[in-house]
């Protein structure tokens, strides 16, 4: 909790400050605003949840589509789980670990768990968690009724917080040659992904071509020198 408390709250609750203005300009009550970030906990498909409803789509198309854009998580929980399970940890409670995989928290983990005792880790990461959540949820609340003071501008660069909060910790905790081909490799192709793939699918494109990229290149070199 003390850990959450820093940089890594401050960032998610200017995130969701508008996610809460966007829920009261599409018409919803602040409750639903508030649950979207408990049950969705993601803020890019909680702009793609309201955003639709503005749009007047249908309720399985909203769903469609938010769960189309929470597919990144499905890498992060694969690399993250791992180091959460142990050898008599519950289904259940892995499926609960895995509703708290987020940028924020996934990059947490990653950087602290493997080097901590694996009867540690799971309290490690609820506190965490639970933590940038309810700071999250709280800024969602209070955003609902704040966005409409803030200029424009301003409320639009809030929400742009959480993946330069994420470029920077990845840069911070990139350990292998791998990590830093990987991120290369996707600010190399954004631009083209941005072009080719379909809306919504351009993040995906450059994870899934970038990480190839980066792990062949990963093999190879350690082919070349004997590793």
């Amino acid at each position: 909790m003390r850990d959450a408390t820093g940089i890594p709250a401050i960032v998610l609750m200017a995130s969701l400050i508008g996610v809460g203005g966007l829920c009261r300009d599409v018409g919803y009550p602040m409750g639903a605003g508030v649950l979207s970030t408990l049950l969705v906990w993601a803020a890019p498909g909680q702009i793609v949840l309201f955003a639709a409803i503005a749009a007047g789509a249908s309720l399985p198309a909203i769903a469609i589509a938010v769960s189309l854009s929470s597919v990144r998580f499905l890498p992060m929980c694969m690399a993250i789980l791992p180091l959460l399970k142990g050898p008599r940890t519950p289904i259940w409670l892995m499926v609960l670990l895995s509703h708290y995989v987020a940028v924020t928290a996934y990059v947490q983990g990653m950087r602290v768990l493997p080097d901590m005792p694996q009867e540690k880790r799971i309290a490690y990461f609820l506190g965490f968690a639970n933590t940038v959540m309810l700071a999250a949820t709280l800024s969602t609340g209070a955003g609902y009724y704040l966005i409409g003071q803030m200029p424009p501008a301003f409320a639009a660069a809030l929400i742009f917080t959480s993946p330069l909060f994420f470029t920077l910790s990845m840069i911070a905790s990139a350990r292998r040659a791998s990590d830093w081909l990987a991120m290369g490799f996707g600010f190399a192709i954004t631009p083209l992904a941005v072009v080719v793939a379909a809306p919504g699918f351009d993040l995906l494109l450059e994870g899934l071509v970038a990480g190839s990229l980066a792990y062949a290149g990963d093999r190879a070199y350690r082919a070349w020198k004997g590793l």
